[in-house]
């Protein structure tokens, strides 16, 4: 843990060095006035950023004006991951130097002639804190633009074909949906265009794979309960809950108030009409043929992350019912390969969210990254081993950063074949 600590403030340190030569380099032929005034205001959001960030659990953001709030978190993000680009190029500037002056050194005996290329042009190294300037500054501008796509939902469709699946539920639709957090949103009517587009993909299951708030059942307001409550399906809908919605992230004046908000939780829930599973299964009937649906409340095999769900005690049961297909709501995907892999082989398809993709990266069908990667393995789409898939939803929401750079909020919709 501490050696993981002192990794991330020496890389934080490198940051700030690099972005603070890059800022005055910049800056070092403007008149002293412009000068002094430029890098005190760059000094000056350096300092509100990172304050920002220490003080965000402290932070009462749900106070913080909407467009305020939405667009100081964008600014600090932009202004980090602007910084780490930059360093990034000016460690490589750094290398080529070093590598540059040890081939002269040792050819000639001395450090002479590197600076300038062998055309007398611009020194390579002010063109790459050039390049470095601008990265940060796309980085801004990006994630500012991003707070745009808060609402842009994408729907996902994929045919999923399991040789197990009864020949009755061949064909079956369902819609998943994840990641709610409805304490971030600020448009009712963003939100309820996006459970149309649900509504629209007329599922025969919808399922709902957790963190409905961000912390406490009242984000779930009587407007986000009648547009939540919309949600309706012939085979109905079904939900479990995720790290977020036992409230382990805010301080409670007592066991029992965090016990409190919980249950009103689960009531919310029940009243719009789903059918929450904490862990249990449910057997799903097409005339002669039966699958299992099981849900389980969170695991996670991340220590960092409270483990609530039992997964033997939601399968109990099902092989005495000798039922071939099997579908697992666990809001984690780090669960399936800790435990639903190496113990629960005939669970054919687990559904999960969690990630939110980081909510930015490069989502292609040519390429994926996500800084979210060095953290879960499986962290968007669809992954198979042998017979056993996991789908990671990305995300209808949002949390923490109130946009989406490159990685979009998600409906999907599976087809089993």
């Amino acid at each position: 843990m501490w050696l993981r600590l002192f990794i991330v403030l020496g890389i934080i340190g490198i940051a700030e060095y690099y972005s603070f030569i890059v800022v005055r380099s910049s800056v070092r032929n403007m008149p002293s006035v412009w000068r002094i005034t430029l890098i005190s205001f760059y000094l000056f959001c350096t300092t509100i950023s990172w304050l920002g960030l220490i003080l965000f659990r402290q932070i009462n953001w749900a106070a913080v004006p909407h467009l305020l709030r939405n667009v100081y978190i964008a600014f600090v993000l932009g202004f980090v991951v602007g910084k780490i680009l930059v360093m990034l190029v000016m460690v490589i500037d750094d290398i080529r130097r070093l590598v540059t002056w040890l081939v002269t050194a040792l050819a000639y005996g001395n450090a002479a002639g590197q600076g300038t290329d062998s055309t007398g042009g611009i020194e390579r190294s002010l063109f790459l804190k050039q390049t470095a300037l601008v990265l940060g500054g796309l980085s801004l501008l990006g994630f500012t633009f991003g707070i745009s796509n808060r609402y842009s939902y994408r729907v996902r469709k994929l045919k999923l074909k399991f040789a197990s699946l009864p020949e009755a539920f061949k064909g079956l639709k369902i819609v998943q949906v994840s990641d709610i957090h409805t304490g971030s949103f600020d448009n009712h009517s963003a939100v309820a265009h996006g459970i149309q587009r649900v509504l629209d993909q007329n599922a025969d299951i919808i399922l709902f794979t957790g963190d409905l708030v961000n912390n406490h059942a009242e984000e779930v307001d009587a407007k986000y309960q009648e547009i939540f409550s919309r949600l309706k399906a012939p085979m109905g809908v079904y939900s479990t809950l995720g790290n977020h919605d036992y409230g382990d992230y805010v301080h409670w004046p007592s066991k029992d108030a965090k016990a409190e908000n919980l249950e009103r939780l689960k009531g919310i829930h029940a009243s719009m009409g789903w059918r929450l599973m904490m862990n249990e299964h449910i057997v799903l009937e097409r005339g002669n043929d039966k699958i299992a649906l099981i849900g389980i409340e969170n695991w996670s095999a991340k220590a960092n992350f409270t483990r609530y769900g039992d997964m033997h005690k939601a399968y109990a049961g099902l092989k005495e019912k000798n039922i071939p297909f099997k579908i697992l709501l666990s809001h984690d995907p780090s669960h399936w390969h800790a435990q639903v892999v190496p113990e629960f082989s005939d669970v054919q398809l687990t559904l999960s969210g969690h990630t939110h993709g980081m909510q930015f990266g490069i989502d292609s069908k040519w390429f994926k990254w996500s800084p979210v990667q060095y953290m879960y393995n499986e962290w968007a789409g669809l992954y198979t081993t042998g017979e056993q898939n996991l789908y990671v939803n990305r995300g209808f929401g949002f949390l923490g950063y109130p946009g989406r750079l490159g990685v979009m909020p998600e409906i999907t919709v599976f087809e089993l074949v």
